[in-house]
């Protein structure tokens, strides 16, 4: 598969983006250079080989979830710019 003008009009498109002429000779450049590289992947024989899920085998070590500092909600919206009692309050997003 190679990538042309047209395809790389359609992922702009997708992508909200307004490449001008030589960006898209870029694009398509760098475009074909991945495919090249997932081509090359594709050669090798991976036969028997365990699909990853993590890169090392180590555990995972988390620290304990301990509440260093607790506010009362009279405490958490002095600085608010616009609260009732006990809320944040925001303009509408959503019409």
């Amino acid at each position: 598969m190679t990538i042309d003008e047209q395809t790389v009009d359609k992922i702009a498109h997708l992508a909200r983006l307004q490449l001008a002429a030589d960006e898209k000779k870029g694009m398509i450049k760098d475009m074909n250079k991945i495919l090249g590289f997932m081509d090359k992947l594709n050669e090798v024989d991976t036969t028997g080989v365990e699909p990853l899920v993590y890169m090392t085998a180590e555990p995972n070590v988390l620290r304990e979830d301990v509440v260093k500092q607790e506010i009362t909600t009279e405490e958490a919206l002095q600085n608010a710019p616009d609260h009732d009692e006990s809320h944040f309050l925001v303009e509408k997003v959503i019409k």
